[in-house]
């Protein structure tokens, strides 16, 4: 809201440029990003229409959490590493994961072992 303007007033005008705003009743917001999770507790969420394109504004308490991924790891990727030092998938699943997904550093480690 503009500071000052009344709220009756600010309704018609945002009326008169076709702009309709639907508040949302949420508890937690969370936004994912690829690194970490934006979680938003105690929101006011509000969903605006203005011309066909939808937006949210939304203010809360904003906390950070850290995401930590684990590398992908593929049956292939296994087998190759498997085949590759001679040993056992396990052991290969293992030495990727250990050097977060390298397949090349994974082959060298299994093999000074």
């Amino acid at each position: 809201m503009i500071p000052g303007m009344n709220p009756r007033a600010m309704r018609q005008a945002m009326k008169k440029l076709g702009i309709q705003q639907q508040d949302i009743e949420a508890t937690e917001v969370i936004i994912k990003t690829k690194d970490k999770n934006l979680i938003i507790k105690n929101p006011q969420v509000a969903k605006v229409n203005m011309m066909g394109q939808e937006t949210f504004q939304i203010v809360g308490e904003i906390e950070e959490q850290d995401i930590e991924k684990a590398p992908e790891i593929s049956k292939e990727d296994i087998q190759t590493v498997a085949e590759q030092t001679g040993k056992t998938e396990e052991e290969a699943e293992q030495a990727i994961t250990q050097h977060d997904g390298d397949l090349a550093a994974a082959i060298l480690g299994l093999k000074s072992d």
